[in-house]
């Protein structure tokens, strides 16, 4: 046994370190290289107001026969409001607080809404805002698209940069009770922190934003 053990190590130490030569000099794959799946059959299981679960019978690009429920959803946008008017190192956040059944509790997030069929996403994210705040932007610009949970969920999460605001009447629908205030980038940070934000996709918006704010000020 112990004759095995001292042939074995070794080339497992070798293999690793071949497999990371490999990744290291290995090119990132294209954004526009996207293998698909060849779907079989796919059928509504449950259709509700905001979302489908399909359940769906595919062959994935390695060949493999699978079966799986998917949640489609037309998309959401969602909306890093800043005020840089007095300090563009450390601008003020529009960040909003409600209830979120699914979590069972108040979560603080970035405004964020779902799209219409049909609608395009710097128009949902402008009606989003507005609705939510009140707030209109003079320059948008976006941010990042990602999907917060491709396991089973198909909505795609465009998020937008909105500066340049201007402060209106919020109408929001009926079923929303939001509380929202401004709050200073570096402060938002701080809540991430010490586990104040659980929402994904305030930490997500609000982390990359500050990476790349970062990088400007060392250029």
């Amino acid at each position: 046994m112990p004759k095995k053990e001292k042939t074995v190590k070794p080339v497992l130490r070798k293999n690793a370190k071949t497999a990371k030569a490999k990744a290291a000099k290995g090119k990132a794959p294209r954004p526009d290289a996207v293998e698909k799946a060849q779907l079989i059959s796919s059928v509504v299981a449950y259709q509700g107001p905001l979302f489908r679960v399909m359940h769906d019978k595919l062959i994935e690009p390695g060949g493999k026969k699978s079966e799986r429920d998917v949640i489609r959803h037309n998309g959401s946008v969602v909306i890093l409001a800043l005020d840089n008017s007095k300090s563009k190192k450390d601008p003020w956040v529009v960040i909003e607080r409600q209830y979120r059944h699914a979590a069972n509790q108040f979560l603080w997030e970035l405004p964020a809404g779902k799209l219409d069929a049909g609608e395009e996403a710097l128009t949902g994210a402008q009606r989003e805002l507005e609705e939510e705040t009140g707030y209109r932007a003079k320059k948008w610009k976006p941010l990042v698209e990602y999907y917060a949970s491709p396991g089973f969920l198909g909505e795609s999460m465009k998020v937008f940069v909105a500066e340049g605001l201007m402060a209106g009447d919020a109408h929001p629908e009926d079923d929303e009770d939001i509380e929202f205030r401004l709050v200073r980038l570096s402060e938002v940070i701080k809540m991430i922190d010490r586990g104040a934000i659980l929402d994904g996709k305030t930490l997500t918006s609000v982390l990359l934003y500050a990476r790349r704010l970062a990088k400007k000020r060392k250029k």
